[in-house]
């Protein structure tokens, strides 16, 4: 069974950052989209970022210029560096790949990491 690992979240001050982290639990997957998707309380989930294996990333446009993706490189594993982080930020990110393995074609979902921006 191949799972995603998140690392990162927490409570941080309007203006701050934090950092995520998501990784699958095997390494040998091959990485096809790796990214964040979001959801705050009563609103429906939507993309923060993700990136493809050749290198290319779309965003959600509330994000652009302040979310940073990378990844998934050889450690096979992306990052999600969010700046200027503002309240209406706080919600739980998670973790979502398209990951190839033994020929099988995965679509996999993190547990979430919940980011709070308050003062």
């Amino acid at each position: 069974q191949v799972q995603l690992m998140e690392s990162g979240g927490g409570l941080v001050q309007p203006g701050g950052s934090l950092r995520l982290s998501c990784t699958p639990s095997v390494s040998t997957v091959r990485i096809g989209v790796i990214g964040w998707y979001r959801q705050a309380p009563g609103k429906a989930r939507e993309l923060v970022a993700e990136v493809n294996d050749a290198g290319n990333t779309r965003s959600g446009d509330s994000m652009k210029g302040r979310f940073t993706i990378s990844g998934p490189g050889a450690e096979n594993t992306a990052f999600l560096q969010m700046d200027s982080l503002q309240p209406e930020d706080t919600a739980v990110y998670y973790c979502h790949a398209w990951v190839t393995r033994m020929s099988q074609y995965l679509e996999l979902w993190g547990q979430g990491a919940l980011v709070t921006v308050s003062s």
